[in-house]
């Protein structure tokens, strides 16, 4: 098949990009690079069946082509990662919300299947557990800035289901829990690169609050599974619908675990959430999702475990900086 991934020089869209290659399918990217690298997919260009765009979501006439042409759309593009959330509110918010609105006209205006990605940020402060896709959302005040991406990423689940409800357009909503893994930076704030990184290097790894705080790692390639078979399981348009691990993890164990298996001498050190992202910032304690319902759907079961995702990386960061060092 033609597939369309918009977003597909980031973190999750070049792997998926990966999987769909093997698969045999035609891939065409499509990324700014604002927040994607270009070194996440420089292994697929040259490729008969890949084609790298560097353009953005909201040039419409070349998103209607590109969408007219292909025969599914993962629309992966979006504004990541809490710094740049708390950092570029403006930015976070017309990112998400236009680019997605561009994305359904057109695949709506040509019947072709799109898979919208949320975040199990829109489930706020959410205290029943595991997260269950028809719960109630119980998001912070307007004035609290971390909430935009939440609300944001809402938005564009209420309007895919419009979507699906009025015209029955093939589309999905996929909740992903703290996906990570190899190519993901620690540039805006994701927790898993930045304390392996520092562990690998014997810096101290910086815990944000008092590290009770969890979460659920899902490694990328699980997630990418997950990913690809949504869109080819008629029974999951029109859903909401979990992805990631459900294996819970404190943010304190994780630096912990960092620490062991990269053999790291680095120090723990706490840092107060007002003197990261400034004065009010409201974090979620917990975050676990229930994967009933992507079981039940599509057979989906992570295999992949914490320990696999912190070697993973440790040797992502060895190998890039002995290529460093090399060249240096």
């Amino acid at each position: 098949m033609k597939i369309l991934i918009t977003g597909g020089a980031g973190f999750v869209g070049s792997h998926l990009a990966d999987k769909l290659i093997a698969e045999g399918h035609e891939i065409t990217v499509i990324d700014d690079l604002s927040t994607g690298r270009y070194s996440n997919v420089e292994h697929l260009e040259g490729h008969e069946r890949f084609r790298l765009l560097i353009d953005t979501v909201l040039n419409q006439p070349l998103m209607e082509e590109l969408i007219r042409e292909t025969d599914r759309v993962f629309h992966m593009a979006s504004a990541v990662g809490v710094r740049l959330i708390m950092e570029q509110p403006v930015k976070t918010i017309e990112t998400i919300f236009h680019g997605t609105d561009v994305v359904l006209k057109f695949c709506s205006r040509y019947r072709k299947r799109v898979l919208i990605p949320s975040t199990s940020e829109v489930y706020g402060k959410g205290a029943t557990v595991p997260f269950r896709e028809e719960d109630d959302l119980l998001t912070g005040a307007t004035d609290k800035h971390r909430w935009a991406y939440a609300c944001a990423k809402t938005l564009d689940e209420f309007l895919a289901l419009a979507h699906f409800k009025e015209t029955r357009l093939p589309a999905v909503v996929v909740r992903l829990f703290n996906t990570v893994g190899p190519r993901q930076t620690g540039q805006y704030g994701m927790v898993v690169p930045r304390f392996v990184q520092a562990a690998v290097k014997k810096e101290p790894i910086s815990v944000h609050g008092d590290g009770t705080q969890s979460r659920c790692f899902g490694h990328v390639l699980d997630v990418v599974e997950g990913l690809a078979k949504v869109l080819e399981t008629p029974a999951c348009f029109g859903q909401v619908i979990n992805l990631g691990s459900d294996q819970e993890s404190s943010i304190l164990d994780l630096a912990k675990r960092a620490i062991e298996l990269t053999g790291s001498t680095s120090e723990i050190v706490f840092v107060p959430y007002d003197e990261v992202y400034g004065e009010g910032f409201e974090d979620m304690r917990r975050r676990v999702p229930s994967l009933e319902k992507a079981n039940r759907l599509f057979g989906y079961k992570p295999t992949r475990t914490l320990d696999n995702i912190i070697n993973d990386v440790a040797d992502e960061f060895r190998k890039t900086a002995a290529v460093s060092h090399v060249n240096a």
